[in-house]
C-alpha cells in the first residue's frame, strides 16, 4: 500500500515543499530511503521505530520503501519524523485512511513518541499561507513560533497519539489579527549613561538616523564598546514586516525559544575576534545562517577589529554592499539576507596608548602601519564614519551630571528615518529604506550640491586621496546630517561634518 504525505525543507530563509511516499510490499522486512537524504534524515527510521512500538503501534514486517521528492535536492534536519510515522501508519493500515491533501507536517519524534521542537517552521508557514494549504500540524514548542503568520491554521502537537486523534477530525485554529505588540519600554542600556564623548555620541546618532557603518578608535577604557553596545537603544523599533524577517532567520537558525513572539529590538551581533569564516558569513553544518546575518536589520560589532583574521573581516566586503550572502558548497548555494550596520572598534596602535595623553606609546612608527594595514583600504572604504575617542579626564569621569537620554535621541533618529522612509517610497524603491542603501540614481537625485559644497568636497577629496566609493559615502552621510536638520538640501556644513568623519583616510599618519 502506498502513502502520501507532505512535509517542508529549507533554501535560506525560504521554504519548499517535501512529499514523502511510503510504499508497502511483501518480501523481507528491510527499510529503504532514497532521496538525497542526510544522516539525521536517515537516523529517522530508528527514532520513527521506537516512537511507534512506544506509542502502542506495531512496526510492520514488510518491505518499506520511502522516497523524499524531488529527489535530487539533499533533505537535511529531523523535521521528517512526523510525516515519515503517519506515513508507514497509513501505509500499514493501521490508520484509518484520512484525507490529509493540503495538510504539511514537521516535528522530531522522540522514543517515547514525544514531538520535539525543529527548526524552520516560521518558514513553513509562510509557504503554508502562500501556497494555499489547509493547515499546518507542528510540535507544540514551535506554535507560538507558527501563528505569527495570520491566515493559516496551526496546530501544536505535544505527541504522536495527540496527533492522530486530532487527524480524526481536524478543525485548524486560525489566528487573523496581529500579534506585533511594538517596541519595548527598554532593556536598561541608556545614553544618559555614558560620561563625555558628546562628539561620538553625535557621530553614532548620524550613522543610527541613515544605517551608516561606523569604526571606533582610541585607547583602552574610553568608552568604546560601551558606546556600541548602547547603540540599538537609540534605533528605531523593527516594524512588523522587519520582525517577521528578522524572526525566519532565527527560526532557521534554531535559535527562537519556545514561547517567543516578534522580536520587539533590533539585534545586535558582536562575535569574538576568534570567529571562523563560516561562522561570520554563515555556512556551518547545515549552511546555518552567521553572523552577519543573525544581525541582519541590527548591527554587527566587530570589537578589536585588527585582531579578526584577514580572510574573516574582508568577506564582509560584498555584503556590506549587497545586503544578501551567498553560502555555496557543492551540492547547492543559499542565500541569506544580511542588511545591517557594520560596528567596529579597534586601538590606535598596538600597545593602544598613541591617544592617551597619561601614558606613553612604545610602538614603532611601522609598527603601528603594520597594525593599521591589517584592516585593508577596501574594507576602511565601506566604513562610512571614522570616530577617534579621546581618553577621558578625571572631571568628566566624576561628573554626576546625566546626557541625553537615548529616547530623545531615538526620537530624532525616527524623525530622520520618516523623512528618508517617504522620500524613497515615493521614488517607488523596493527594498531601500536608509540613506546608506541609496543606488547610484538615487544618490544622484537626492544629493545635489550647490557651488560652495561642491568646492568643498572637491578640495577634501584632492586633499586626502578619497576613492569614488569614500566620495560617495561622504554624501550619503551629509544627506542623513541634513535629513536630522529636516533640510531638503545638503548645505556645507553638512559636508563639512561628513568629512571630518573620516580621519583615518588622511595620509600624513596613521592616526592624528
Amino acid at each position: 500500500m502506498l502513502s502520501v504525505i507532505t512535509t517542508c525543507a529549507l533554501s535560506g530563509i525560504d521554504a519548499y515543499p517535501i512529499t514523502i511516499e511510503v510504499d508497502m510490499s511483501p518480501g523481507l522486512p528491510g527499510f529503504t530511503m532514497v532521496g538525497l537524504p542526510d544522516s539525521a534524515v536517515k537516523e529517522a527510521r530508528e527514532r520513527v521505530f521506537a516512537a511507534l512500538k512506544n506509542s502502542g503501534f506495531t512496526v510492520p514486517s514488510k518491505r518499506i520503501t520511502v522516497n523524499l521528492a524531488p529527489g535530487g535536492i539533499r533533505k537535511e534536519g529531523t523535521g521528517f519524523d512526523l510525516p515519515l510515522a503517519i506515513g508507514i501508519l497509513l501505509a500499514s493500515g493501521q490508520l484509518e485512511p484520512t484525507p490529509l491533501e493540503g495538510y504539511l507536517f514537521l516535528g522530531e519524534l522522540s522514543l517515547d513518541g514525544a514531538i520535539r521542537p525543529v527548526r524552520g517552521v516560521l518558514p513553513a508557514a509562510i509557504y503554508a499561507k502562500q501556497s494555499g494549504r489547509k493547515g499546518l500540524i507542528v510540535p507544540e514548542g514551535n506554535r507560538d513560533e507558527a501563528v505569527l503568520v495570520a491566515g493559516i491554521g496551526v496546530f501544536g502537537a505535544g505527541n504522536l497519539l495527540e496527533t492522530l486523534e486530532f487527524l480524526k477530525a481536524p478543525v485548524f485554529p486560525i489566528r487573523t489579527g496581529s500579534k506585533w505588540k511594538g517596541p519595548p519600554e527598554g532593556d536598561g542600556l541608556d545614553f544618559s549613561e555614558v560620561k563625555g564623548q558628546a562628539h561620538a555620541k553625535r557621530a553614532l546618532e548620524v550613522a543610527a538616523a541613515g544605517a551608516h557603518n561606523f569604526l571606533l578608535v582610541g585607547s583602552p577604557g574610553c568608552g568604546k564598546t560601551l558606546l556600541a553596545r548602547r547603540l540599538p537603544s537609540i534605533l528605531p523599533p523593527l516594524s512588523e514586516e522587519e520582525a517577521l524577517e528578522t524572526t525566519r532567520v532565527y527560526s532557521v537558525a534554531g535559535l527562537l525559544k519556545s514561547g517567543q513572539s516578534f522580536p520587539r529590538r533590533r539585534p545586535f551581533r558582536s562575535p569574538h575576534h576568534s570567529v571562523s569564516l563560516q561562522a561570520l558569513v554563515g555556512g556551518t553544518g547545515w549552511s546555518r545562517p552567521g553572523e552577519v546575518s543573525l544581525a541582519h536589520n541590527g548591527v554587527l560589532f566587530l570589537d578589536e577589529l585588527p585582531e579578526f583574521h584577514r580572510d574573516v573581516i574582508e568577506a564582509l566586503r560584498q555584503p556590506l554592499e549587497e545586503g544578501t550572502v551567498t553560502v555555496s558548497r557543492s551540492a547547492q548555494s543559499i542565500t541569506y539576507p544580511c542588511r545591517s550596520m557594520l560596528g567596529a572598534a579597534m586601538n590606535p596602535c598596538p600597545c593602544a596608548y598613541l591617544m592617551d595623553p597619561n601614558r606613553r606609546c612604545v610602538c614603532r612608527t611601522e609598527e603601528i602601519m603594520r597594525y593599521r594595514a591589517r584592516i585593508s583600504g577596501a574594507l576602511l572604504d565601506r566604513i562610512d564614519l571614522h570616530l577617534e575617542l579621546p581618553t577621558l579626564e578625571f572631571a568628566q569621569l566624576v561628573d554626576s551630571k546625566r546626557s541625553e537620554s537615548s529616547a530623545v535621541i531615538r526620537e530624532r533618529v525616527g524623525l530622520a528615518r520618516g523623512i528618508q522612509g517617504r522620500r524613497f517610497q515615493a521614488d517607488g524603491a523596493v527594498g531601500v529604506f536608509c540613506n546608506a542603501h541609496m543606488s547610484g540614481d538615487q544618490l544622484r537625485k537626492h544629493c545635489v550640491l550647490n557651488a560652495g559644497t561642491k568646492k568643498l568636497i572637491r578640495g577634501a577629496v584632492e586633499t586626502l586621496g578619497l576613492s569614488a566609493r569614500a566620495f560617495d559615502r561622504i554624501l550619503k552621510v551629509g544627506r542623513t546630517i541634513a535629513d536630522l536638520e529636516a533640510s531638503p538640501v545638503i548645505l556645507e556644513q553638512h559636508v563639512a561634518e561628513a568629512v571630518h568623519y573620516r580621519s583615518l583616510d588622511r595620509e600624513l599618519s596613521p592616526f592624528p
